[in-house]
């Protein structure tokens, strides 16, 4: 009878601890791009705290939004516009209730660091003459969240059709930067906070806010996500902690 009673409390323990490690499963968090530097400082300091270290997708919230809706498992979403946020949440893919707009971001023209000259984005400016012979990186415009700014931005300061068949369409944001990083094209567009994050281009000029839609990235978690641990990073993004990480590579919180 002890002999049994030992294997009985074995296996209540060895429940006990799946359990636990069930309960302190890593989320997995698929964010946008632009979030890569930000959001990864942000998952080291909530594991510091003693959580599981969330795993981090970065890509196109096109991309993403993509995965989601064909069934991929995943815990969050962090999209750098609302329109995929919207698609996801249309076909019922969003937990109820975790849906926040909780960041917003800037457009800029950035030049590689080699580029000499200077330009002001007005209406009508010379972009196309300025490219020369070369291409404008910018993320896909029919499909990625800075590529279309990009792309509003640019018809409502009259400049697109003069570039429209002239630019070098990036998978994401940061594909456009790394072709003005390497030379590829001598000018792009992406966010403030990606050319913040290179030294190997400069800042041309920033967009006007009224050029283009709101940035914002809205973060929600998806339906049915495994981790117990998922919530909780969310509030942890979501807190004044969390919002100073953001602000410190150049988001603005909201």
């Amino acid at each position: 009878m002890f002999r049994r009673l030992k294997e009985i409390l074995f296996i209540l323990a060895l429940a006990t601890a799946q359990h636990g490690m069930a309960q302190t499963k890593a989320p997995l968090v698929l964010a946008a791009a632009s979030l890569q530097e930000s959001l990864t400082k942000a998952a080291d300091m909530w594991a510091a705290q003693g959580h599981a270290k969330p795993v981090l997708s970065f890509a196109a919230s096109s991309a993403l939004a993509r995965q989601i809706q064909s069934g991929a498992p995943a815990d969050m979403f962090i999209s750098a516009d609302e329109e995929w946020m919207d698609a996801v949440q249309q076909q019922g893919k969003i937990k109820a209730g975790t849906r926040r707009s909780f960041l917003s971001n800037q457009l800029v023209l950035i030049a590689s660091g080699t580029q000499k000259g200077q330009m002001a984005i007005r209406p009508g400016f010379p972009l196309a003459r300025a490219l020369g012979g070369g291409r404008l990186a910018m993320a896909d415009p029919d499909a990625v969240p800075a590529g279309k700014y990009g792309k509003a931005a640019l018809i409502k300061l009259g400049v697109w059709n003069s570039v429209a068949d002239r630019t070098a369409r990036g998978e994401s944001v940061r594909a456009a930067l790394a072709m003005v990083e390497r030379g590829i094209a001598p000018y792009g567009i992406v966010y403030a906070t990606d050319a913040r994050a290179s030294a190997k281009v400069r800042v041309i000029d920033l967009f006007p806010p009224n050029s283009h839609p709101p940035i914002t990235y809205p973060i929600a978690l998806l339906k049915d996500a495994p981790s117990a641990e998922a919530e909780g990073f969310r509030q942890f993004l979501l807190s004044a902690r969390g919002k100073a990480i953001f602000r410190s590579y150049g988001f603005t919180p909201r």
